[in-house]
């Protein structure tokens, strides 16, 4: 970040936000011309007052694959689309982020901490 232009990280990280809704407006519109209103997993149907909790799954987690077909998306509740997040989260081994393609951390960060104490005590 440049003395010069302090603002210079927040514009860009704002920009890069506002990009992500647009491309998400544009396949949830057509994600919702193209399937009905129904969750793909517990078959809830959902109507314009309720519509804002049906939500667009990418079925390859890849957010910017979005072919106009709408082949990589199914329409998924809330609570639908937190569980096969969760669910690919744990298929993964738990690695933190779904998609992240490197081993789980195996950082303990209190790893010898009994050790180090039972030295600093007095008498010992």
């Amino acid at each position: 970040m440049s003395a010069r232009d302090p603002g210079r990280l927040d514009r860009v990280i704002a920009e890069a936000r506002r990009a992500a809704d647009q491309r998400a407006l544009g396949y949830r519109e057509q994600a919702l011309k193209i399937y009905p209103w129904i969750c793909g997993r517990c078959a809830r149907e959902f109507t314009r007052a309720n519509l804002r909790e049906l939500t667009v799954h990418h079925r390859d987690h890849n957010h910017d694959n979005n072919p106009s077909d709408g082949s990589n998306w199914e329409l998924l509740c809330l609570y639908c689309h937190d569980n096969e997040h969760q669910r690919q989260l744990e298929a993964a081994g738990g690695a933190g982020f779904a998609g992240s393609s490197g081993p789980a951390s195996t950082f303990s960060p209190f790893a010898g901490l009994r050790e180090q104490l039972e030295r600093k005590k007095p008498g010992k």
